[in-house]
């Protein structure tokens, strides 16, 4: 790869810079808060600075990717939720790769097809090897044989330093024995060392933050049109249909059997001797993953593989097709059920909404898996995508924490039990929901001391620094700075 340097780059490298600085203080200094937020701004714009000559492809699923992400950087700010805050860590790196590959490839390029997940690899490996290059190429401006004059002189200075080394030994130890306060000085030298290795550690990842933003996105610049596909490429691999058919009549047996035995237990409401709420509903949520590793499995495959399939044989297919997705409904409604039996009688918490979201998801994808059965011009892959994009931002801008303490304190009013010490671990929010219970009904067992307790560590909720500061904890900490307990 031949470097061609101009002017333009060296600013673009400064900004660079300045970016990766912002990246370190971000995410290596404290808590990540409000600053996760602040550095997607800096990086878009430095990014739409950088390309704003460039002509974007798949503009229209670039922006909503991109509003994806706005969404998941302002959730570290608005929202408390350990799971969210960890899955975004790497969650939101991946979506911001995704999409500057994406609306930085050719036009013709298809993303929904595996090769663009090489593409988007091939370009980071790219990336990569340009910064190393232009590292090198910075290495070489610097050579001895194009800065003789420079190069002896830095080579002199440094044998007069190592000249000096024994001279000064001597004469500080003779200086610190004659004055104490020019021996206290000299002491704080290796706090002054240590500061200065924790600084070295900075700067390492600031450059790796630099070079990484530079590299990528010169590459990006670069529209590498040798990733496409090809005319003549192979045609995908097909499944014969009579092998395809058999497969699903015979899963579809086993579905109408086991559906119609048990009929009056999934829709009776009523639990079969021997079990308890907890063990109905988790043979619900097994059937449930049962269901979405096996069936949308097996029924996206064969919609894959039995295109070329025709006539008769075809539409017994997407008869069988049709029967295994009604199953996986029932199922899928079952699980449903059982899980909102297990709240009525155990209460809600973030694990039990949260599967019952995933459950009212998997009924979407199926739905329109269906729709895909019997109109083949839809593309599985790009509705998957799309849906699974707009329900995992739609997880975290919906606070789910809050939805958890209201139905708790709806509960509550209603039957008179509540877990207090959940909510008092479920997050900030579930805190706020106890203040709130509280100043409603200060005579719950227990609630009162618990949030003394709170009250009396609260000021682990704020922090000095920018980076860490959080809409909800920082609300807490007013609230229970103005409880009266």
């Amino acid at each position: 790869m031949e470097l061609k340097i101009e002017k333009i780059d060296w600013l673009f490298l400064l900004m660079c810079l300045l970016v990766g600085v912002v990246a370190e203080e971000a995410f290596f200094m404290y808590q990540i808060g409000i600053s996760y937020f602040v550095f997607i701004v800096l990086f878009y714009a430095l990014f739409f600075y950088r390309f704003r000559s460039f002509s974007f492809s798949h503009q229209r699923l670039g922006y909503l990717i991109l509003i994806a992400i706005w969404l998941l950087a302002i959730g570290y700010y608005l929202y408390d939720s350990i799971l969210f805050y960890t899955l975004n860590i790497l969650v939101i790196p991946t979506l911001v790769i995704f999409h500057l590959a994406l609306i930085t490839s050719p036009k013709k390029m298809e993303w929904s097809k595996l090769s663009f997940i090489f593409y988007m690899i091939l370009r980071l490996i790219a990336g990569v090897r340009y910064s190393a290059i232009f590292t090198k190429y910075i290495g070489r401006l610097f050579k001895p044989s194009r800065n003789k004059k420079q190069y002896d002189v830095w080579k002199k200075i440094l044998i007069g330093i190592i000249i000096s080394v024994p001279f000064l030994f001597i004469i500080l130890n003779l200086l610190m024995s004659a004055d104490a306060q020019f021996a206290r000085l000299l002491s704080n030298i290796p706090n002054f060392i240590n500061i200065r290795v924790d600084y070295i550690f900075r700067l390492v990842v600031i450059l790796i933050y630099t070079f990484g933003f530079f590299g990528f996105m010169q590459v990006l610049l670069q529209k590498n049109t040798s990733i496409l596909e090809k005319k003549d490429s192979p045609q995908p691999f097909g499944v014969d249909g009579i092998i395809s058919l058999t497969m699903l009549l015979l899963l579809d047996l086993v579905y109408v059997l086991f559906v119609a035995v048990q009929f009056k237990y999934f829709f009776s409401g009523t639990l079969n001797e021997g079990f308890t709420y907890a063990e109905y509903a988790r043979r619900g949520f097994f059937e449930l993953l049962f269901v979405t590793l096996i069936n949308l499995t097996v029924i996206t495959t064969v919609i894959q593989l039995t295109k070329k399939v025709q006539g008769y044989l075809k539409k017994a297919i997407r008869m069988a097709l049709t029967v295994l997705v009604f199953s996986s409904g029932v199922l899928l409604i079952s699980a449903f059920m059982r899980m909102t039996m297990y709240e009525d009688a155990y209460g809600f918490t973030f694990t039990r909404v949260l599967v019952h979201s995933f459950m009212i998801f998997l009924m979407v994808i199926l739905a329109y898996t269906f729709a895909k059965i019997w109109i083949e011009k839809l593309s599985l892959f790009h509705f998957y995508f799309i849906v699974s994009l707009l329900y995992y931002a739609g997880m975290n801008i919906v606070n789910f924490d809050k939805f958890v303490v209201e139905r708790n304190i709806d509960r509550f009013e209603t039957t008179g039990k509540i877990d207090i010490n959940y909510l008092n671990n479920l997050s900030a929010t579930g805190v706020l929901g106890l203040i709130e219970l509280y100043e409603k009904n200060p005579d719950v067992p227990g609630l009162a001391e618990l949030l003394k307790d709170r009250q009396a560590n609260k000021e682990y909720l704020t922090s000095e620094s920018w980076q860490s500061h959080n809409l909800t904890r920082h609300k807490l900490y007013l609230k229970l700075g103005e409880l009266d307990l």
